[in-house]
């Protein structure tokens, strides 16, 4: 098993799907990723199986795209390589069903690490367990194969049982669009922690916080919410998509000099780099992970509260008022 952080990408050239062609490949589940892993991998001439629970609202949609859908059990059955796309939370529940069906040489593939990572699915030493992750959602993938186009991905090795599990899991990177754009080795332990804590510091959890903090902060002092939502919300997709296409440094370079300057003054002090490191502790020594399945078994009863008081949030209620009156959201409806 493999433990090393690298960041060795790879492209169309790198990879071979040939690799991949005389194999049969069962997707669990038919969502955003699955649809499009499913039907990537069927235009690139792979043979591909969905495995689907009896009286899954997806079936049809996936027998109308002209692929083969039955059972988890019985996708695992035909699958030389298993992909398990259902939701993190119920993976553990459908290996214990599948497990059975994985002949030695069989190959195991996720697109997040989290439950070998964390332990909740221990795979025989003989069969291959690879991760292949586009690094988008699942529409994206799908459009982007479709258009040419390509869309970066992730590759980790957990277990190599073959010797072939490296060249398996770029052709099947390549089958899904991901080496057009460049695919990128990791390992499932780095994938999976690094996944963790930028959800919860940064990219919802952190700016979530942040929005409601500025957002109260304004009322609090007496402002209104109108406007406390248009400067620590609404705005904040303009800052986003500059970042996006072009770094810090687009984004300084498109806003005020007034606005910079403030930025690059101020933004440090609401920073808990000290709270940062606690989360990332956590997600290291599996704190969180105990935390989240315990949450689950016990049918979620905090996950509950805390929904129901994000919903509850004045700043929901003042966005939802304020988003009807912009043409673009007439146009997305």
């Amino acid at each position: 098993m493999t433990d090393e952080f690298t960041s060795e990408i790879y492209y169309d050239e790198d990879a071979d799907v040939s690799n991949i062609e005389d194999k049969t490949v069962a997707v669990l589940g038919y969502g955003s990723q699955g649809h499009a892993h499913a039907l990537n991998l069927q235009d690139s001439g792979v043979d591909v199986v969905v495995g689907l629970r009896k009286g899954s609202s997806s079936r049809e949609a996936a027998k109308d795209e002209g692929l083969e859908v039955t059972t988890p059990v019985d996708a695992a059955s035909q699958g030389d390589i298993v992909k398990m796309l259902v939701p993190d939370t119920v993976q553990p529940a459908v290996y214990d069903q599948i497990r059975d069906e994985l002949d030695a040489g069989d190959t195991l593939q996720f697109a997040h690490g989290f439950n070998i990572h964390y332990g909740q699915i221990e795979p025989p030493e003989d069969v291959d367990v690879t991760m292949v992750a586009p690094k988008s959602p699942g529409h994206l993938v799908r459009r982007n194969y479709e258009k040419g186009e390509g869309t970066p991905g992730l590759l980790a090795i957990y277990q190599d049982a073959t010797g072939e599990a490296k060249a398996e899991g770029l052709a099947y990177a390549k089958a899904i669009g991901c080496t057009r754009a460049g695919t990128i080795q990791t390992t499932f332990r780095e994938e999976t922690e690094t996944d963790l804590f930028g959800e919860q510091a940064v990219l919802c959890g952190g700016v979530t916080d942040l929005v409601k903090a500025g957002f109260e902060t304004l009322v609090d002092a007496g402002y209104s919410p109108e406007m406390a939502y248009f400067e620590c919300l609404n705005e904040l997709k303009l800052i986003v998509d500059l970042m996006y296409e072009g770094g810090h440094m687009e984004m300084w370079n498109s806003v005020s000099d007034t606005a910079e300057y403030g930025g690059l003054t101020r933004g440090e002090s609401v920073i808990d780099r000290e709270g940062m490191e606690e989360i990332l502790e956590g997600v290291q020594n599996g704190e969180f992970a105990r935390e989240w399945i315990n949450e689950n078994q016990a049918n979620r009863p905090a996950y509950k509260q805390y929904r129901q008081a994000e919903q509850d949030h004045q700043i929901e209620a003042v966005g939802e008022r304020l988003r009807d009156l912009f043409a673009w959201d007439e146009e997305q409806e």
